[in-house]
């Protein structure tokens, strides 16, 4: 099952991860975070113990989307080391999202 990002966690989780992340920034109302948010939980599961995989809720958590520039959503930021190294704007297939995670391990 993928990560809940929370503001509380997402420095301790995401920013001091020492494996590739995937955040996913959605919101309930959003129909094409809806589509994406099975595809993310099928990545946790399958890079479970190589990269940490989750979900952050923009209406829940708006100082991190604000923080990142997130003006769109589904957002997908792709983090290694604390740093942003990719982005995915849009609802994308699950390849296209598994070879931004391959690419950082």
């Amino acid at each position: 099952m993928s990560e809940k990002f929370t503001s509380s966690n997402f420095n301790e989780i995401v920013l001091q991860s020492d494996k590739p992340v995937l955040v996913d920034f959605w919101a309930e109302w959003c129909g094409p975070c809806r589509m994406i948010g099975p595809i993310v939980d099928e990545l946790a599961n399958e890079y479970d113990g190589k990269a940490v995989i989750g979900k952050l809720n923009v209406d829940e958590n708006p100082d991190i989307s604000t923080n990142y520039a997130v003006r769109s959503i589904p957002t997908l930021l792709v983090f290694k080391n604390g740093q942003i190294v990719d982005k995915i704007v849009g609802a994308v297939s699950k390849q296209t999202i598994a070879s931004k995670i391959e690419a950082q391990l």
